[in-house]
């Protein structure tokens, strides 16, 4: 199989048992988010092939910061929405691994991060203050942070999303921006960890 390997500190876990699993004898080829699973991925004896080189990715394993019950989410914690959207995208089916904390009735509480271009991303940051998003540039420490493709993320305060579609549609018509960290009808299971037992959820 073709996997895809989301980002961030759930998917850490997931990574380190696929290598065991490897190390076993499981024959897979893996499609990394980030830079930082990729490295991860290769300490745990995993093969780490390019996207352009495949036509599809039979399974793609990442975690979201909010899932809503409609399995719609909330992505981009970990500054890689735009490399987890594509591969996300391209797989045949997508499993997202919460914890309870992050299965909402409503979307919002969880700002919404969106990948912006730094060439004049200050006319964009006014923009979206006065459609009231309440944006803030991510920062990492006292520095801007960059996502892998050199990007800016801008995470946007909302609270609640009442209408996620519509939102992206706004907020991805605004010139300069590249992706919303909206992830919509692309999870088809949700795995929830509930203490010591988890809860699967099936679309």
């Amino acid at each position: 199989m073709t996997v895809g390997l989301g980002s961030g500190s759930t998917v850490f876990y997931a990574i380190k048992k696929l290598g065991e699993l490897v190390s076993d004898g499981l024959n897979i080829k893996c499609v990394s988010t980030s830079s930082s699973t990729t490295q991860i991925a290769r300490e745990s004896g995993i093969e780490i092939i390019s996207l352009d080189s495949i036509n599809k990715i039979d399974l793609t394993i990442d975690g979201a910061d909010e899932v809503d019950r409609e399995f719609n989410g909330i992505k981009g914690g970990g500054g890689a929405l735009l490399f987890e959207k594509i591969v996300a995208l391209y797989s045949q089916k997508n499993i997202w691994i919460v914890d309870s904390e992050k299965l909402v009735n409503q979307l919002g509480k969880y700002p919404l991060p969106v990948e912006v271009i730094p060439f004049g991303h200050k006319r964009v940051f006014e923009l979206m203050k006065e459609s009231e998003f309440n944006p803030v540039i991510r920062k990492k420490g006292n520095e801007i942070y960059y996502t892998d493709s050199g990007n800016l993320i801008f995470d946007l305060h909302i609270e609640k999303i009442e209408n996620p579609d519509d939102l992206n549609n706004k907020i991805k018509l605004i010139n300069g921006v590249v992706e919303t960290g909206l992830f919509l009808n692309i999870a088809d299971i949700v795995i929830v960890g509930r203490e010591s037992e988890t809860e699967t959820f099936q679309k």
